[in-house]
């Protein structure tokens, strides 16, 4: 991803940029940062991703704790690679984008513990409400640009029938498992901050006489 602050992007993905510091700014890494999931049926598994979303990160990516994220996702933004599946999970069998258009989440902390960076918040999905910690792994280092970058990855596994996902779903019933993996990866890195226009201002004229 690329910092997150107060940018947001145009595009599949926007994002913000984290705290800035004199002559830089961080932002979200569009190309690298996925937002993923994989859902098993009986046979094998199927994978995903959100292609549309907003990320909201306020912090310092050097000392992250204490900082904040928000995430919001567009439910309709969907893609396992099957458009007739994508349909399917769109529908009110399953997500219901017409209904809930937007899966969020809310950081309340951040902290370090375990050797990892620990992100607790509130997931709204599918109108449930439902406090999550996501402990993720972090990375520093240069990217192929040369510029200062960060990686944050985490696995995180969702019971979807405590979210309502699927509950009523024949197919679901005959053949979904009720854990779904979350797999994560935010990339940030950092840039040179474009210089702030100044304004000069005119001198008075001088009055003749």
């Amino acid at each position: 991803m690329r910092p997150l602050l107060a940018l947001l992007a145009t595009g599949h993905l926007a994002g913000s940029l984290f705290s800035q510091t004199p002559g830089r700014r961080i932002v979200v890494d569009r190309n690298h940062t996925v937002i993923g999931f994989k859902a098993s049926t009986l046979l094998f598994g199927v994978p995903g991703r959100f292609q549309t979303y907003t990320v909201d990160l306020k912090g310092n990516p050097e000392a992250p704790e204490g900082g904040q994220v928000n995430v919001s996702l567009k439910t309709a933004s969907i893609n396992t690679a099957i458009a007739s599946r994508d349909e399917h999970l769109r529908s009110a069998d399953f997500l219901d984008a017409a209904k809930h258009p937007t899966i969020s989440f809310t950081s309340s902390k951040v902290w370090r513990e375990g050797g990892k960076l620990q992100v607790q918040g509130t997931l709204d999905l599918h109108g449930v409400k439902k406090e999550l910690t996501i402990p993720f792994e972090e990375a520093s280092g240069k990217n192929g640009a040369g510029n200062d970058s960060w990686s944050y990855s985490a696995t995180v596994s969702l019971n979807r029938k405590e979210f309502g996902v699927g509950a009523e779903s024949i197919a679901a019933k005959i053949s979904l498992k009720d854990t779904v993996e979350l797999n994560l990866l935010l990339v940030v890195y950092a840039e040179e901050a474009a210089p702030v226009p100044v304004e000069l201002k005119k001198a008075p004229a001088r009055r003749k006489g």
